[in-house]
């Protein structure tokens, strides 16, 4: 399938975020090619995105048993992919601000990138709390072990498992994770939640609505609600202002880092398109640490 966007689109970047965060058995990034295992419907299979040069569009390749499934996981891939967004009419708004103004300019095609089940997102989101992207990685495949399941009909080359559900989740053994307690008790409630709430996940009326929703559930904080509204819920304007990454990109833009208390406050002018400014701010290169100091004489 042929998935069209508002150009530009940041593809390369895209792909870096891919790839850092696939999932070993469950995604992989093979030149300029995104591949992962998917389940909807009751159905498992696989997909293959990569982009279509000669034009502003993605192209999907969808591995499900019927039609009906192929154009369902289609809506989903283009909200995964952030595909209707109108980036120039949010740089538009953004560039008003200096900080910002130089980073569209030069990263003008960057999208909020999304996840394809909004219970992976949560997870995603819970097990990447105050570790590394790498070490995340590694819980994720730990979670996958544990309670998912293999890809029906044997390995499609390098994937040959699928990440679990919030069901799978719950019946899953998750007494060893490697991780703090309280954060194995927060996937179970997220689970719970997404059971008892089959639209958990789909934006609300307003953000607050939203995070205020995601916050209720026990274990779930502010950093956490924020960051499943942006990636699962598809809240254009949520903000995870304590978030380390953006404090760094934020003192990378204008030589000082700031609180938390004046990053959010800051970006009260950059609704509602905070989400798109933290995309900037992640993606702004950290100035290289000074050199160690030499022995001495």
């Amino acid at each position: 399938m042929r998935l069209p966007y508002h150009p530009p689109y940041d593809w390369p970047a895209a792909l870096e975020f891919l790839t850092h965060r696939a999932i070993e058995g469950v995604e992989q990034v093979e030149g300029e090619v995104y591949r992962r295992t998917i389940r909807l419907q009751g159905a498992c299979g696989a997909i293959a995105i990569e982009h279509d040069g000669s034009g502003s569009a993605l192209l999907a390749t969808i591995g499900l048993p019927s039609a009906d499934q192929s154009h369902a996981a289609a809506g989903r891939l283009r909200r995964m992919f952030d595909l209707d967004a109108d980036p120039r009419l949010i740089a538009e708004h953004l560039g008003r601000d200096p900080w910002l103004a130089p980073m569209l300019a030069a990263r003008p095609g960057l999208r909020v990138f999304g996840g394809w089940d909004g219970y992976e997102v949560a997870a995603r989101a819970i097990i990447g709390q105050q570790v590394s992207v790498g070490r995340a990685r590694v819980l994720l495949g730990v979670l996958v072990d544990r309670c998912g399941e293999e890809l029906p009909g044997g390995a499609d080359g390098a994937l040959w498992r699928v990440f679990p559900s919030a069901r799978q989740v719950l019946g899953g053994d998750l007494s060893v994770m490697g991780m703090p307690g309280a954060r194995v008790a927060a996937l179970q409630t997220v689970a719970e939640a997404a059971l008892a709430d089959s639209r958990l996940f789909e934006r609300a009326g307003s953000l607050e609505e939203t995070v205020a929703r995601l916050r209720a559930i026990r274990g779930v904080g502010e950093w956490t609600a924020q960051y499943i509204a942006m990636r699962a819920c598809r809240q254009p304007d949520a903000f995870p202002g304590s978030d380390v990454g953006l404090l760094r990109g934020a003192a990378a833009a204008t030589g000082g880092r700031p609180t938390p208390a004046e990053l959010v406050s800051r970006a009260e002018a950059w609704r509602p398109w905070r989400a798109y400014a933290a995309q900037q701010l992640w993606a702004r290169p950290t100035p290289p640490a000074p050199p160690l100091p030499g022995p001495p004489p």
